[in-house]
């Protein structure tokens, strides 16, 4: 039987690797510091050219038995050179590999943060997305879900390699983006495949021991893609300052918490219209608010807002009616519920943290009096 051998790789070999081999065989005398050097040189050099790993080290083998003094006390020496020199060459090598790999991830990085930025040229963005299998042309419109757990998250982490294991394993690529930023897993995928983004949702849910998740409306190009992450972001701070419920939050679910931030100074004037009487309130007024809070949040059901508060019924009644007297306005009453409802929702954005200009508040007494 003839064996067939596979057709070996053409490699280039580095030029003084005969010299090396005969004058180890003569001398005894292996590569030397600078040569071991010039190897990894020479092994970074060829890597950049397309050259496999196995068609180097297969080439300079091939060499080394051209070479080899068989049946003679030197074949040690010659083996030790050989040895040496392929490992010279393979560092040099993966050393070529690890470069591009970090320059890859560089490259990435950069790119995701001039995505989710809205930074740079939409076409030459549009162009770089290729690269990451998006396309981000106005006949695309892209939706962007970003999650957030007890500790944030780096690119390579455990948890977002777990969950992009998960989408990728049920989905495939499918022109989806999933890395990190600012601490938080980020999906980017086609707005006509929602279940892409629902499943990424459920994944970083149950990844991250109960997370919050929240997921932006899809819009068209580059720039659309940093506006749905942007609603994103904001969805997740007003969840966490409102309290709001559920592990998977979508914008166009609440779209009525991103217009009622818009204009504080109107919202300030309507908190102080519709809630500066609960001022005059015996112990102030955050008991009131509270109450209030509870009962919107429990659907108006008195039973159900009284178990939240740790009430018993007739307490929160009594505590809706004293609003009444104070500020004019049922709680119960369908007229008057949306004007309450809204100006306590105010409260929260007027007590937002990372706004530093002085804005009326109902616990600020002089403000509010003064108009």
């Amino acid at each position: 039987m003839t064996t067939v051998k596979p057709p070996r790789e053409r490699a280039p070999t580095w030029p003084g690797y005969a010299e090396l081999l005969g004058r180890a065989a003569a001398t005894g005398r292996g590569p030397d510091g600078t040569e071991l050097e010039r190897l990894r040189s020479f092994g970074e050099q060829v890597a950049a050219e397309g050259t496999t790993l196995r068609g180097l080290v297969v080439h300079h083998l091939s060499r080394a038995r051209e070479t080899w003094p068989a049946g003679t006390a030197e074949d040690d020496r010659v083996l030790v050179a050989v040895q040496l020199s392929v490992e010279a060459l393979c560092e040099g090598y993966e050393r070529a590999q690890r470069l591009a790999v970090r320059q890859q991830e560089s490259a990435r990085r950069e790119f995701v943060d001039d995505l989710m930025d809205g930074r740079g040229d939409p076409v030459r963005l549009a162009e770089r997305a290729e690269r990451f299998g998006l396309r981000l042309s106005h006949a695309h419109a892209h939706a962007v879900a970003t999650a957030e757990g007890p500790t944030p998250y780096a690119e390579g982490d455990s948890v977002p390699r777990l969950v992009e294991r998960a989408v990728t394993g049920r989905f495939g690529e499918r022109h989806v983006l999933l890395t990190t930023k600012g601490g938080r897993m980020v999906c980017v995928a086609p707005g006509d495949e929602r279940q892409v983004l629902t499943y990424f949702a459920q994944r970083a849910h149950a990844a991250t021991g109960g997370g919050r998740v929240a997921v932006g409306r899809p819009h068209p190009g580059a720039g659309g893609v940093a506006h749905s992450y942007e609603e994103a972001l904001q969805i997740l701070d007003l969840a966490e300052r409102f309290g709001l419920e559920g592990p998977v939050l979508h914008t166009a679910d609440l779209l009525v918490y991103p217009v009622l931030t818009r204009d504080r100074q109107a919202m300030a004037e309507l908190v102080q219209a519709t809630l500066g009487p609960l001022l005059e309130a015996r112990g102030g007024p955050e008991p009131y608010l509270e109450t209030l809070t509870a009962y919107f949040d429990a659907g108006c059901v008195t039973t159900r807002a009284a178990r939240r508060l740790s009430l018993s019924v007739r307490a929160l009644t009594y505590r809706l009616r004293r609003i009444h007297q104070l500020t004019g306005s049922d709680p119960t009453d369908p007229r008057h519920r949306y004007s309450l409802q809204t100006a306590v929702i105010g409260t929260r954005i007027l007590r937002r943290p990372d706004r530093a200009e002085h804005v009326p508040q109902l616990s600020d007494r002089r403000t509010l009096r003064s108009g």
